[in-house]
């Protein structure tokens, strides 16, 4: 056998290495709340396009709704107009027909979100996300971070907090970030929440709904529907990647725009 394991050895590779690797997200362009699937295909598309990008989830997983398919069959639904998406990420499908395309949910979860640390894009999980920084002309600047244990044991322990040029909120129906600052700043925001099963609606809207709500803030996949009155749409998922590509394109805008001094 090789060299005897050292318990201390292996805590210090662990702390340096983290700690290394957070310092690294503490000033980024862009940083995405939630990592379920529209916002693990804006953060591939940010990194992909050279944007410094960092995503944080609450939960010890990554992927959101999308792991558990349709009441727990793992399967995922994509119309055609998003089926492109399955190819970029090589995930396999079959065609179900009337423009349905059926993909394993596990699959899809791994794929995209192993497609997104290979384009450059960071994860932590088990991070909370408890407030927003304001600063200039008024602008979300920023992130407010405690550990997800922490907050779910309502501890009092003070929090961190990074530095970002624009935020995505893809925290699902819930929208967090977006009713933080809806809470925090009056008029600043209107959630007018999220309406009734339609499928069809919800799929149609939800890209279109996917802006900057709140200046240096995106609301991305059933955040975006939330905020602006969008139906829910069940386990069909091809929104949820044109929402986090549309997600993408707008942060790139904005940063591009603050790097020119726009």
């Amino acid at each position: 056998m090789g060299m005897a394991l050292d318990e201390v050895s292996i805590t210090r590779a662990i702390v340096t290495e983290f700690t290394k690797s957070f310092l690294e997200c503490t000033d980024v362009d862009c940083a995405l709340v939630g990592a379920g699937p529209a916002n693990l295909v804006a953060a591939y598309t940010l990194a992909k396009s050279g944007a410094d990008v960092v995503v944080f989830e609450r939960k010890i997983a990554v992927g959101g709704g999308m792991w558990g398919g349709g009441m727990m069959f793992p399967r995922i639904v994509v119309q055609e107009e998003a089926c492109r998406f399955l190819d970029e990420f090589k995930i396999r499908y079959t065609e179900f027909g009337d423009g349905l395309y059926v993909a394993d949910s596990i699959e899809s979860v791994c794929r995209i979100a192993a497609s997104a640390i290979d384009a450059g894009a960071r994860f932590f999980n088990l991070v909370s996300v408890e407030d927003v920084v304001i600063r200039e002309n008024d602008r979300v600047s920023g992130l407010v971070l405690n550990w997800a244990p922490v907050a779910a044991a309502h501890l009092h322990v003070d929090p961190l907090t990074i530095r970002s040029k624009v935020v995505i909120d893809g925290t699902g129906h819930d929208a967090e970030i977006c009713k933080i600052v809806a809470e925090k700043i009056p008029d600043a925001l209107r959630i007018q929440g999220e309406q009734p099963m339609w499928a069809d609606r919800g799929e149609g809207v939800i890209r279109d709904f996917t802006k900057e709500v709140y200046p240096g803030l995106i609301a991305s996949g059933m955040a975006a529907n939330a905020v602006s009155g969008g139906h829910r749409m069940g386990p069909i998922f091809g929104g949820m990647m044109l929402s986090g590509e549309r997600a993408a394109e707008v942060a790139m805008d904005i940063i591009d725009a603050i790097g020119t001094g726009m």
